[in-house]
């Protein structure tokens, strides 16, 4: 598999210094404590999309999913913002302190999406790389975004990704036909924990990882 170069690429101990910090900030909101707030490196100080994703820990299984999409802020602020709403997914239960000890904590950062450009809606799966991109479908008011890493957890093919990220906009899931619906792509680079408070590794989606 090609792995795309992004314009903002951490290396491991980049990575692992992200997701180190993003579960300090989760702790501190979760415990009402009030901690200085360290100031990361130059590269954090870039503008950059971020997402923070925590699973059940040993299960796997999704507990919070809350991201800023645009590089609208600095890394190490969307790292804050992101990290504190995870904890308040509603989809999800408030996260509890007792809970702290079995999440793992994943950090994906994004490039910034580009929409693509088709002639026909027929042509977008050909546009799309499972195992790369992810997806931001809107139409009117209605906006869903899906990660990279989803398609492959879910082992949908390019038309059922298309489809599932409709779905998460509250749209219909054949709505990417619609010519008015406009559909953008991104890559990520995810950092995971492999434990909780473990070690942290970079994760591809073919299965490889640092």
């Amino acid at each position: 598999m090609l792995f795309c170069i992004l314009p903002l690429m951490l290396n491991l101990e980049e990575g692992k210094k992200a997701v180190q910090f993003a579960r300090q900030i989760i702790q501190n909101y979760v415990q009402k404590k009030k901690h200085s707030i360290p100031v990361l490196g130059s590269l954090f100080q870039e503008k950059q999309g971020v997402f923070v994703t925590l699973h059940t820990y040993p299960d796997h299984e999704l507990r919070g999913c809350i991201g800023i999409p645009l590089p609208a802020m600095s890394l190490q602020t969307a790292i804050i913002e992101a990290a504190q709403s995870v904890t308040q997914d509603p989809r999800f239960p408030p996260l509890q302190e007792a809970e702290l000890d079995a999440i793992l904590v994943e950090i994906t950062i994004l490039t910034k999406p580009q929409l693509i450009k088709v002639k026909q809606p027929k042509d977008y799966p050909a546009n799309i790389d499972i195992g790369q991109d992810g997806l931001i479908v809107e139409h009117g008011f209605y906006k869903g975004l899906l990660l990279p890493q989803v398609p492959v957890e879910q082992a949908w093919d390019k038309e059922e990704y298309l489809s599932h990220t409709c779905m998460k906009a509250g749209l219909p899931p054949d709505a990417w036909f619609d010519k008015t619906t406009k559909i953008s792509k991104f890559q990520g680079q995810i950092f995971t924990e492999t434990t909780p408070h473990g070690p942290i590794k970079e994760t591809y989606l073919d299965g490889a990882h640092n």
